[in-house]
């Protein structure tokens, strides 16, 4: 007997997306009563006709239609088998499927071809309040989703002193769950599923609701349940998160599995997958004596993922009317506030733009940049030395994602938390 305790074979899930036909701003409700009323009336003959008087010039006789209904395939030919305790994480971009596959596996939704066969109790976690009846008090609902998991009143009572100290939620528990916070909805929600031992906990990128500390709380009772040799399926975009906790990983693009293997493995096929949609900029002619043409952040990932500590290279490209032996640039680095974290600029480093007429690339090279995790861009600006005039300011380009893979305390660098990284050392004085 194999020790396979998921295999997923083929396995597709097709949606049905329907469209309007005609290309209308929208349709209201009179607009249909309106056709269901003509469409039963008798029908006239035609008024269009060879003897017809031709319409007035520039007119609009044609609609240009959608296809009524079309497939739209989340999940295409997925084939992956996971053995009993092992911690696998679903790696891929918004949009690859990885909702799609965990709501399958959890049995929420049934896929339209190809199987999955599972060994053993299943919970999940895949969005706020999830098997939550909102009317039911925290306690009611833990009885609830035990219920559901097929657990006796025995058992989950076993347990529940351990849930509630862990969701830290006493004071609520009689409180209907409607009352409760985002937060509050996922420390009960994770500690129902985590305690009452599933033989397969599956969790999505749900857990970003909570605080740093409810994170680490709940990176650690997963381990522990692995450690178990209970399996855990785990969705996150933070691949620090997946490093800490995952052993393996299955990489989705588009709904198809694009690698499974070792979790390095996995993330490396991730980084460097696609095409780079990101850390670019290209210029149109604006008849300014000196302007930046384009601005590639060339060291990114195919992915557009900055990798926080790995070297960062900014090539600037700027063309020049005429000389000007000191044209100035200089760059900032903003974060997900537009709150600039590093600030750098060429003329300190006695570098200059426009030591004659045509082109001049400038290029920078943080040996090691340790940004924080999230969304960031650069904002440019050209001048003369500085206090003289100024020529071009571009702000909010070349948009690139930060993500941390070296620390398993990625949960302490929230955005909100610093804006900058740095790889320090400790030592007693």
């Amino acid at each position: 007997m194999s020790d396979w305790i998921i295999k997923v074979e083929n396995l597709g899930k097709r949606y049905r997306l329907h469209h309007q036909q005609e290309r209308r701003k929208y349709v209201a409700l009179r607009d249909v009563i309106s056709e269901k009323i003509m469409s039963l009336l008798p029908k006239r003959p035609s008024a269009a006709s060879k003897d017809s008087p031709a319409l007035p010039a520039g007119a609009e006789t044609v609609v240009k239609r959608m296809p009524k209904n079309e497939d739209f395939w989340a999940l295409k030919n997925v084939s992956f088998e996971i053995k009993q305790g092992e911690v696998v994480g679903i790696i891929g971009r918004n949009g690859a499927g990885k909702s799609t596959l965990l709501k399958v596996l959890s049995q929420i939704t049934e896929p339209s071809e190809g199987s999955v066969r599972m060994r053993g109790r299943v919970a999940s976690l895949l969005e706020v309040g999830t098997g939550f009846h909102p009317e039911l008090t925290g306690r009611e609902n833990i009885f609830l989703n035990g219920g559901i998991l097929g657990m006796t009143r025995a058992e989950i009572r076993s347990r529940f002193d351990e849930i509630v100290a862990f969701a830290e939620v006493e004071k609520f528990l009689d409180t209907p769950v409607k009352r409760y916070s985002s937060g509050m909805y996922v420390r009960l929600a994770f500690a129902v599923a985590a305690h009452l031992e599933p033989e397969i906990l599956i969790v999505d990128e749900v857990l970003a609701v909570g605080d740093a500390e409810f994170q680490k709380k709940c990176l650690g009772k997963m381990s522990e349940v692995a450690n178990g040799g209970r399996t855990v399926l785990f969705v996150s975009h933070n691949l620090a998160s997946l490093t800490a906790l995952c052993s393996r990983g299955i990489v989705l693009n588009k709904g198809r599995v694009q690698a499974v293997g070792q979790l390095g493995y996995a993330i490396e096929s991730y980084l460097n997958s696609g095409e780079k949609d990101g850390g670019r900029y290209v210029g149109e002619p604006n008849g300014k004596p000196f302007q930046i043409m384009a601005v590639e952040i060339y060291s990114l990932s195919q992915s557009g993922v900055h990798v926080s500590g790995q070297p960062l290279r900014i090539r600037v490209t700027i063309r020049c009317d005429r000389s000007n032996k000191q044209g100035c640039l200089s760059m900032q680095v903003t974060n997900h506030l537009n709150t600039p974290v590093l600030h750098f600029r060429a003329y300190d480093q006695g570098v200059f733009y426009g030591a004659k007429a045509g082109t001049s690339i400038l290029e920078c090279e943080l040996p090691e940049c340790w940004l924080n995790i999230g969304p960031h861009r650069l904002t440019l600006y050209l001048s003369d030395p500085p206090g003289a005039g100024g020529y071009e300011t571009l702000t909010g380009v070349c948009p690139f994602e930060v993500d941390v893979r070296h620390a398993a305390a990625w949960f302490g660098w929230r955005p909100e938390a610093c804006c900058y990284i740095t790889n320090e050392r400790w030592n007693n004085a």
